[in-house]
């Protein structure tokens, strides 16, 4: 408990925090709305309301008084060890956000206002053009955002710790070195054996009934929607604005069964990762996710370790062909499970495989980086992607919105976030391996609908610590291991000898 003497001064912090953290939830409910429901013309005035709201929240959260509190509350011995820490991790961030004037804050801030627009134009154009001058701005003030941070060896690892904590152009080099070898000596033995058979998943599907499916399975899976909502879409995404009001979007293609499924799973992923951090914490960071690669790695294991089971498909094949009896009816669990696993390089990162799904990232990785550093301008990035995509994959790229105009990220001046997801899907492998040592019958549970013993336990391991850990501590304080990217590998060599019979 905290010393009566210190408390009023943690409880005037605890209030300035969660000010802050309604400036912040604030803008974002307009940015969910802005890329929802927002009517066209509505789209420069909100950029204006959102910068506003972010430099206000920044000018709150950069305040010297702020600043004076919590060193008041570092040097005194009094807090308990989850108040201490909360005060650490916002020294930290403070220290870190008083490097911004805010001045920038809103100039960033309405430049990933312009450049979302001009991507969702560029889109309908498929013209990657309209979007190139606006994201050439929003790139060179990722550059000044590198610099004010400061950095070692190279400016890309300004924004790949702000995305996990410790990770750099190093330590993912050596990651992504690791895994590919790996990755092309399995798809080589893929190659060789009869391809799987996926077309039943390309028919028409109702768009109405796929939605209705979607929601059943979020449902099922522990999304809570008196906590939520789902939407559409252009690019599906989840975002939140406390625990008990997390939202989740998808888009629907009615000749592609799969573009729906599985994104809806993935979102659900982030979504009761967020819907399992402690309310009581709100605005403060033992009350927001350890990183996001730790959130990618509960979207990413639930959308595969769970949402391509075999047991997967043994509770929810019967409920598909209930929906689709004219498609479906016919096709077996076994020709079900091996379709939806189904390997082949392939133009969509959010529809790739589990294997090839790391090329996709290494190609952004790259690609990121050599923009950050200078070595790569705007316009090339076309060029560049088409090549990466052939020579890696084998694969052609028809069209802008089909290549480089794919991914959202950008005009989010996500840039950083990409390698999230590989190391996410890593860290997924080992989590899930550690659920199955932990869960009796993990996958009979499953197989029967009932995946609240693996909720609970990823909410008792991972969601409830907050940001207490950065990633490679919250794994080890798990299992006592930091990340083993054999995990990974040896799911994926046991996952794919068992479909494709090598």
């Amino acid at each position: 408990m905290t010393n009566t003497a210190t408390k009023p001064l943690y409880e005037e912090y605890i209030k300035g925090m969660q000010t802050i953290a309604d400036l912040r939830y604030a803008a974002a409910v307009l940015q969910w709305d802005q890329e929802t429901y927002l009517p066209p013309k509505g789209a420069p005035v909100r950029g204006q309301q959102i910068a506003t709201l972010s430099e206000i929240a920044h000018k709150f959260f950069t305040d010297d008084k702020l600043g004076g509190l919590l060193q008041e509350l570092l040097a005194g011995n009094n807090l308990s060890a989850e108040e201490k820490r909360n005060v650490e991790l916002t020294w930290q961030d403070y220290s870190k956000q008083k490097k911004f004037p805010s001045s920038f804050v809103r100039k960033l801030a309405e430049a990933v206002n312009k450049s979302f627009h001009s991507w969702m134009e560029a889109r309908k154009a498929n013209d990657f053009s309209v979007f190139a001058d606006d994201l050439a701005r929003l790139i060179e003030l990722k550059k000044q955002e590198a610099d004010m941070l400061g950095y070692e060896q190279h400016p890309y690892n300004a924004l790949l710790d702000d995305h996990d904590k410790g990770a750099t152009v190093q330590l993912l080099d050596g990651v992504f070195t690791a895994i590919q070898q790996p990755l092309k000596d399995l798809l080589g033995k893929i190659a060789a054996q009869p391809p799987a058979d996926d077309s039943f998943l390309r028919q028409h599907f109702d768009k109405e009934k796929q939605w209705q499916f979607g929601l059943q399975v979020v449902k099922e899976l522990g999304y809570d929607m008196e906590a939520g909502r789902q939407d559409i879409s252009e690019h599906p995404f989840t975002t939140n604005f406390n625990s008990q009001d997390v939202r989740i979007t998808t888009r629907i293609d009615e000749n592609d069964l799969s573009n729906m499924v599985w994104s809806c799973i993935h979102e659900a992923g982030h979504a009761l990762y967020e819907q399992g951090l402690p309310l009581g914490e709100y605005g403060l960071p033992l009350g927001e996710p350890a990183s996001y690669t730790i959130h990618e790695s509960q979207s990413r294991l639930w959308e595969n370790h769970v949402g391509r089971s075999r047991a997967f498909c043994e509770r929810w094949l019967p409920v598909l062909q209930q929906y689709f009896p004219q498609q479906l009816g016919k096709v077996s669990v076994e020709q079900f499970y091996k379709g939806i696993n189904k390997v082949q390089p392939s133009l969509i990162r959010t529809e790739a495989d589990e294997l090839t799904y790391h090329f996709h990232i290494k190609i952004r990785y790259e690609l990121e980086k050599l923009l950050i550093e200078g070595s790569m301008g705007v316009k090339d990035i076309p060029g560049y992607w088409n090549d990466q995509y052939r020579q890696l994959m084998g694969v052609q790229v028809p069209s802008d919105k089909q290549g480089c105009l794919q991914d959202v990220h950008w005009s989010h001046g996500s840039f950083g976030y990409f390698p999230t997801y590989s190391l996410g899907s890593f860290y997924a492998a080992q989590f899930y391996s550690y659920a199955n040592q932990s869960v009796t019958n993990l996958e009979g549970q499953i197989k029967l609908g009932n995946t609240a013993p693996l909720l609970q336990w990823l909410r008792n391991t991972i969601h409830q610590q907050g940001r207490r850990f950065t990633s490679e501590q919250l794994c080890k304080d798990i299992y006592g291991e930091t990340l083993n990217i054999e995990y990974f590998t040896g799911y994926l060599l046991d996952k794919y000898k068992d479909i494709y019979k090598f």
